[in-house]
């Protein structure tokens, strides 16, 4: 059987990942176009590297650390949140607490880029130290995590910036 963590797969999941982190750490030094047509281009690629991972069978219980600090969170969080302006909030149609409110419920953008960076950032920080037990429990961690919690942030993420990018288009047709 070959190495999960070495696949193809992998690497190609590990590259998507290592651009997106890339990306949004920069953001600050884009415009507000460039960043949601690239966006628009990362987001849907990292979906696919990542749902089309082999199932990962091996856990050797490694002990991980959170690699992404608060405060680098919370940058990169304000630099897209100060990039995008007014256009970084948008309604949230799949949060559990729609179900029980009268109005909509607000999300952000960047939130939800961050929250996305936040789990890449620590997936790629221990799999850049080549361990292959490491390498394992972290890229298990984070397909665990894209299923239950920032898989769900990038589609919605990727829904309020499509409508950015193309609703000044439709405003002028």
């Amino acid at each position: 059987m070959e190495e999960i963590v070495f696949s193809q797969y992998t690497v190609d999941f590990a590259r998507a990942a290592l651009d997106y982190c890339i990306f949004v750490e920069k953001a600050k030094n884009v415009n507000k176009k460039a960043f949601v047509e690239n966006m628009t281009k990362i987001l849907p690629l990292l979906y696919l590297k990542v749902s089309i991972l082999p199932e990962i069978q091996e856990n050797y219980d490694s002990d991980l650390e959170s690699k992404v600090s608060e405060d680098f969170y919370a940058q990169v969080e304000s630099n897209i949140s100060d990039l995008l302006g007014e256009d970084n909030v948008y309604l949230e149609t799949f949060h559990p607490d729609i179900q029980l409110s009268d109005s909509p419920v607000a999300a952000k953008i960047s939130e939800d880029l961050a929250d996305i960076y936040q789990d890449l950032g620590n997936f790629i920080a221990v799999f850049k130290n080549g361990q292959k037990e490491t390498m394992n429990d972290s890229l298990l961690l984070c397909v665990e995590d894209f299923k239950k919690y920032w898989g769900q942030r990038l589609v919605n993420a990727l829904k309020a910036l499509h409508d950015i990018k193309y609703k000044s288009t439709i405003e002028k047709d």
